[in-house]
């Protein structure tokens, strides 16, 4: 019987939980790296070559290993340099064709993030957070900042927040007037 070889290769990637930072590398197939964080049949990844930051100093290294293991549950945010890392355009827009782009803001409770999330057709925040298939989200040409920490901003071509961690969503488009 003969079996697939799959290739692997290795992305750049800086992952957040609620305490840390990590910068290191993801083992992924073609499917990128949220085919990796939305794989339903692993609860961990292991990121290679990773440094460890506390997320009140994102700068200082405390630790570097070889391997780092984390639990998906735990993780925040996933940020890239490129927005093809995140996989193919087919997987990162739910296998839709036709996308609108949302200006939005998202809030966990650790970190802001502002960007474009991509829709298929009407928005539907109950949807979004029901989607057992996707965890991870995509969002586009983003900010991240931490909310205690207003000097950690990551500003990312993609990014990959996780659903389950929302606390809050809002459209920048429906941002209210001043009154003067």
């Amino acid at each position: 019987m003969d079996t697939s070889q799959r290739t692997y290769r290795f992305l750049p990637a800086d992952v957040y939980t609620a305490g840390y930072r990590i910068v290191g590398k993801l083992m992924v197939s073609a499917n990128g790296i949220m085919g990796v964080l939305n794989d339903t049949t692993k609860s961990h990844i292991e990121i290679h070559d990773a440094r460890l930051a506390r997320i009140h100093m994102p700068t200082k290294l405390v630790d570097h290993y070889e391997v780092v293991r984390l639990v998906k549950a735990q993780i925040h945010v996933v940020c890239t340099a490129r927005r093809e890392d995140l996989g193919p355009s087919g997987i990162v827009r739910g296998g839709y064709s036709n996308v609108v782009e949302l200006p939005a803001h998202i809030a966990t409770n650790t970190f802001e993030m502002e960007g474009k999330l991509q829709v298929a057709g009407r928005f539907d925040f109950v949807t979004m957070l029901a989607d057992k298939t996707r965890n991870f989200i995509p969002m586009f040409d983003a900010t991240l900042t931490a909310i205690l920490l207003p000097n950690l901003k990551v500003e990312s071509a993609g990014i990959l927040f996780h659903r389950e961690k929302i606390d809050m969503l809002a459209f920048l488009n429906q941002r209210a007037k001043e009154d003067k």
